[in-house]
């Protein structure tokens, strides 16, 4: 059955876990959603794993569209959610309101997610009352990593604990159906959790959430510019990758490939008359 936003919440409800992956095409959304996974993100990381950058900042709405409707083609069962880019809803709530359309129209998302607590609050609530479901973010956001200083847990302190439990109850109260904890002490992301009604999706925040999120290039071990500490590699698909681009050279090379069964028959009388 597809997965909604009533889904996050009964599981919520029911103490079930909810998982979610990243993906940005079609073929990789197609095989998630066939293994079960509850949504699927097209995050704006897409800026680091698939286009290179050195951060999430110069990726773009036509960026979002484009990967966003290519996962919606594959992704069947499985909720999908399209990341808000920079500067795409933190100029005005008009923007957002616009921008957050035209990924549901354009991009073909299910919900969109947007970064930021008690500042952004405005913007969830006239998302949602134009009818397009919001899941937030808070602690380590990324598309402030500027203002951050770097890439640092988040909420350590008591001001900032306190910080962002009053985001978290505050992107509640304007209508997100969900939020996004990143980088967050463990113990404090359950609390967090807990004090919610809406399901929490963490990221390096520990098993108190209500459910989990990776992004599928870490967790397979195809990405390895750098490795965050909560990421485990539940496969070695790089390794695995790189050593059948590695056979498929040597075999190109020594001419064992692309061998009889891999061919097309002519009948020898037409060829015949060829020469």
């Amino acid at each position: 059955m597809k997965n909604t936003v009533n889904t996050f919440r009964e599981a919520k409800q029911k103490g079930i876990k909810l998982a979610m992956l990243t993906a940005y095409d079609y073929s990789t959304a197609k095989l998630e959603d066939e293994a079960g996974i509850n949504g699927i993100l097209v995050g704006d990381s897409l800026g680091n794993v698939v286009l290179g950058y050195e951060d999430t900042i110069s990726v773009t709405m036509e960026d979002m569209i484009h990967h966003g409707a290519a996962v919606a083609r594959g992704a069947k069962d499985s909720l999908v959610v399209v990341d808000m880019p920079f500067m795409s809803y933190q100029t005005s709530v008009y923007d957002a309101v616009v921008n957050a359309g035209r990924l549901m129209k354009e991009g073909r998302a299910n919900a969109v997610k947007l970064e930021g607590g008690k500042e952004v609050s405005a913007q969830i609530k006239a998302i949602t009352e134009a009818g397009i479901p919001v899941m937030a973010h808070i602690g380590l956001t990324p598309q402030s990593i500027n203002a951050f200083g770097g890439y640092k847990v988040q909420g350590k302190s008591e001001e900032a604990a306190k910080k962002l439990l009053e985001d978290a109850l505050a992107i509640e109260e304007a209508g997100a159906f969900s939020v996004v904890l990143e980088c967050v002490p463990a113990k404090l992301a359950k609390l967090v959790s807990e004090k919610l009604s809406i399901p929490t999706i963490g990221i390096g925040a520990g098993a108190g959430c209500d459910g989990q999120i990776l992004v599928y290039q870490d967790m397979l071990g195809m990405f390895s510019d750098y490795t965050p500490k909560f990421v485990k590699r539940f496969a070695e698909v790089g390794q695995v990758m790189k050593g059948a681009f590695a056979d498929y050279i040597k075999e190109v090379q020594d001419g064992s490939y692309p061998a009889p069964e891999h061919t097309f028959k002519i009948d020898d009388d037409v060829l015949e008359k060829l020469y």
